[in-house]
């Protein structure tokens, strides 16, 4: 556990540092300083206990033994530089800088200050550094807007793009091994004419697979303000710039706090590793014409659960009284988010598509093309 308090400010001038992920480094706005990490950085001893697995068996689908949390340690100094921010509008608690006194929710764009000291909570065990820049990701958003003809022009002209904010998003990640077995009923036809006679032969298999798999940090969203279906589409997020959580990563940005805790997210997981092995099973079946499942028996052993950030650009705006969300990972930069339709530029889209294509089809069939075209069918 952090030992001393950590305050943030360049040493040179005194102004507030944010993290930069291009370089990597923590970088000061007002005079361009840039630092290392490790000049802000303490060492942490980390308690690592042994890992069990219950192998008790079951029939269906059975989860065995408790998951294992990796680190059980909280925040300690490392939190009396920050401040915690709950949006009286949706609910969501967001950690940010202690220099911070006022900001507007990501998640619904509800604006408020920032009254209280954050205290207390689980620290996480890992961190994805921001890799891409709030510039790319208002770039990525003008290239989403870009070409949408039916999207409302006040939509536009209200958007307060710029308002874009960069948010550590709380995720559990998972481990665990499965085994399981699957029977299926299979089947090939072919159809022929014998004289006055079409004829169609039917062969039915029975079909049995059966494997292991195992999971390594299956990913579940720890925030409830968040839409499932958005992170999954976001995803995958490359764990190979998963770095050990220091605080030195948040200067410049927020960071959720989880308000799912891992024993719910755990029945995601459940559901992911399990529809994963039944998938791979099932796709291990082929050369027929039809497959359906007809039974099966997927053991999932527990292993150990990990609590990460994630860095998620988000934007919240609202037209015509209807909140709009966009998510972009950022590390990757994909991007995901609803766009509102206006219907009357729909109308005239529509109408102007239809003129345009009964004056084609006049054109075609008032000359000679169109008497010859004409006599094919009278």
């Amino acid at each position: 556990m952090a030992s001393d308090v950590k305050n943030y400010k360049c040493p040179a001038c005194g102004g507030s540092l944010r993290f930069d992920g291009e370089s990597g480094k923590l970088i000061c706005d007002y005079c361009d300083s840039e630092y290392e990490l490790s000049q802000f950085e303490e060492e942490e001893i980390v308690d690592e206990g042994e890992t069990g697995q219950s192998q008790e068996k079951a029939t269906e689908f059975s989860s065995e033994g408790d998951w294992e949390r990796e680190s059980q340690s909280d925040w300690g100094s490392d939190g009396d530089n920050l401040n915690v921010y709950s949006c009286p509008s949706c609910g969501a608690e967001l950690i940010c800088e202690e220099t911070t006194g006022a900001t507007s929710c990501p998640y619904c764009g509800n604006s408020a200050v920032i009254p209280s000291k954050f205290e207390g909570g689980l620290k996480p065990d890992y961190v994805i550094p921001f890799k891409l820049s709030k510039e790319q990701a208002v770039e990525a958003l003008n290239s989403h807007y870009g070409g949408k003809v039916l999207l409302p022009r006040a939509f536009k002209d209200q958007n307060h793009i710029k308002e874009i904010k960069g948010v550590y998003v709380p995720f559990w990640l998972f481990d665990a091994d499965t085994e399981g077995e699957m029977s299926f009923s299979a089947s090939n036809s072919r159809t022929y004419r014998r004289g006055d006679y079409r004829i169609t032969e039917t062969d039915h298999y029975r079909v049995y697979r059966a494997g292991d798999m195992s999971f390594t940090k299956v990913p579940v969203d720890g925030s409830r303000k968040m839409p499932d279906d958005y992170m999954d589409s976001i995803e995958p997020f490359d764990y190979s710039e998963l770095k050990e959580f220091s605080a030195a990563y948040l200067p410049g940005f927020m960071a959720d706090k989880y308000d799912v805790d891992s024993e719910e997210a755990s029945e995601r997981a459940n559901s992911r590793c399990r529809s994963t092995m039944e998938a791979a099973l099932a796709g291990s079946v082929i050369g027929y014409q039809s497959v359906i499942p007809t039974g099966g028996n997927i053991r999932l052993h527990k292993g150990k659960i990990h609590y990460a950030l994630m860095p998620v650009w988000l934007l919240s705006t609202k037209w015509n009284d209807k909140n709009y969300l966009f998510a972009m990972n950022g590390q990757t930069g994909k991007l995901v988010g609803d766009l509102p339709m206006d219907k009357r530029s729909f109308l005239t889209w529509f109408l102007g598509l239809t003129a345009g294509v009964g004056a084609v089809l006049s054109l075609l069939f008032s000359g000679p093309l169109g008497r010859w075209l004409m006599g094919l069918f009278m």
